[in-house]
């Protein structure tokens, strides 16, 4: 079960990571436009792009902290609150943008979570 611990938290990782580079990288593509349910009009606008690539650093970094509380230290209990972080993040985005948020961005999380702190790391 560690194994497919580890594979879960790396991917909830790495679903940070892509949302750092649609936010920060390819802000105003179609596949930006697609997920965030925006016209790549709205997401050319200067004030917008702004917006999102700051949003990006943020998402980018809650990813490597991840990845370092997961393999530089090992650490169930820091691994635990960064999921615990990212889905309440994704409640609030629920309440306050699109009720799927808590699945599209914290699904993969939840299930990740429940599984570290019954089986640990």
């Amino acid at each position: 079960m560690h194994i497919v611990n580890t594979v879960l938290v790396t991917a909830v990782a790495l679903e940070f990571v892509y949302i750092f580079y649609l936010e920060t990288i390819a802000t105003t593509s179609s596949s930006t436009a697609r997920v965030f349910g925006m016209t790549t009009e709205e997401l050319s606008r200067d004030s917008v792009t702004t917006l999102f690539r700051n949003q990006g650093v943020y998402n980018l970094l809650i990813g490597v902290l991840l990845l370092v509380a997961l393999f530089a230290y090992h650490s169930t209990a820091a691994v635990a609150w960064l999921l615990g972080m990212i889905i309440a993040v994704a409640a609030y985005g629920s309440f306050t943008s699109s009720p799927w948020i808590i699945l599209k961005q914290g699904g993969l999380a939840i299930i990740a979570l429940v599984l570290v702190l019954v089986f640990g790391l």
